[in-house]
């Protein structure tokens, strides 16, 4: 094995098996754990925050370790490889032509979330969300001085679907100007169809809104599902719409603080530059910037290797509970790594949830309020994990429910 990867004649293979403790490496998550639970056990992995519990491609970890061998780490800005390198990849992956100019960087895409409120809303205007949502989107709005607009997805038995009878009456309101929409969508993993962005875009037509498309997971769609960019819905859209994207979720990346955020439409992607800049926003790292363009050059076999372990693992959740616990339910995901659980049955509140939850199972997921109200009684657990720490996790839990239900 070398940098996490054999080849048998012609065929990469990866390493997706391998467990790495990242306990006292400044790991946002594991610090969390033992936050939470200073006398955890040492093989106890969280599923919280998403980033993956892998091994970095080997053609990432490969690049930037002989890029450091002749560089200076000084302050860095987009070469022509590198905007060549984000061009191909969104037309290769999604039929997406972008122009270099349209491309601007920022630190990550919730750096242009909170750019972008600012840049096309005042103090007290609405902000549409479609809630249970990443609750990142929550804290742009309000700490701008705007107004929170939920739009609730419908769930009916855990399958959800856009209110658009809901959204056509808030857009019809002037105060609200702006529209922030998760796609796919975390936490619930809808991969949105093209019927449905469709009837979406008529709504913002219809009354000239704004949308940044979170569109950070649009790598990582499951089998038999297909991502379709906003943007490329037609030339009126792509004149309404802030496309964020990164290779931070696709290639767990998100350290290296680098994302690209596209705008066709000139007066909006000055208006996003200025935002950016405003609050030393629009420069990023030199790893960063490599990093990016090694990846979508040289790592999209690693991530078409990634695919089938995550749906391996979201099966085997699946199955767990519909074996073992039919009550709780965990629907399959079409997209992101992130599975939305209902723990419902249990009948417990947000918090007796989120106690039994650490103290009883030392069952590390985001609990599901903090995705708004929508998601009180839900667990999102991060799938991208070695497919044993998934199935240990599981065991714990399970062991932890058997004594509520003995």
């Amino acid at each position: 094995m070398v940098y996490g990867m054999e080849i048998e004649g012609n065929k990469k293979i990866y390493d997706f098996e391998s467990i790495i403790s990242r306990k006292d490496k400044g790991s946002v998550k594991w610090q969390q754990m033992y936050q939470w639970m200073p006398d955890v056990a040492d093989d106890v992995v969280p599923l919280t925050v998403a980033d993956m519990e892998f091994r970095t491609a080997p053609e990432i970890t490969k690049g930037l370790q002989e890029y450091l061998e002749d560089n200076v780490l000084g302050y860095s800005v987009p070469t022509e490889g590198y905007y060549q390198a984000v061009i191909d990849w969104q037309r290769r992956r999604h039929s997406f032509e972008v122009e270099k100019e349209w491309i601007l960087t920022s630190p990550g895409v919730v750096s242009a979330f909170y750019a972008a409120v600012r840049a096309y809303t005042q103090p007290g205007e609405g902000v549409i969300i479609m809630t249970p949502v990443y609750y990142p989107f929550f804290g742009a709005i309000e700490n701008a001085g705007r107004k929170v607009v939920r739009n609730p997805l419908l769930n009916r038995a855990d399958e959800y679907t856009i209110d658009f009878k809901g959204l056509e009456h808030l857009c019809r309101k002037k105060e609200n100007k702006l529209i922030i929409f998760c796609s796919p969508h975390n936490p619930v993993g809808r991969v949105w169809t093209e019927e449905e962005l469709g009837r979406l875009a008529d709504i913002v037509l219809r009354y000239d809104m704004i949308i940044v498309a979170d569109e950070i997971h649009h790598d990582l769609t499951m089998p038999g599902y297909e991502h379709k960019v906003f943007q490329t819905l037609s030339h009126a859209v792509a004149e309404r719409t802030i496309t964020c994207t990164s290779p931070s979720k696709t290639f767990n990346l998100a350290g290296l603080c680098t994302s690209n955020i596209i705008i066709k439409n000139e007066t909006l992607r000055k208006k996003m530059s200025d935002a950016l800049g405003s609050v030393s926003c629009g420069m990023v790292g030199t790893l960063g910037l490599e990093g990016c363009r090694i990846a979508y050059n040289e790592a999209e076999q690693w991530l078409d290797h990634l695919i089938p372990v995550i749906d391996r693992n979201q099966h085997l959740v699946r199955d767990f509970f519909a074996a073992n616990f039919p009550k709780i339910t965990a629907p399959l995901v079409e997209g992101t790594y992130l599975q939305w659980v209902n723990f419902k049955a249990l009948g417990l509140s947000a918090e007796e949830l989120e106690r039994f939850m650490r103290e009883e199972a030392q069952f590390f997921t985001d609990e599901g309020y903090i995705f708004g109200e929508e998601g009180e009684g839900y667990e999102r657990i991060n799938l991208a994990a070695p497919t044993r720490v998934i199935e240990d996790t599981l065991n714990r839990l399970g062991e932890a429910l058997y004594m509520i239900y003995r």
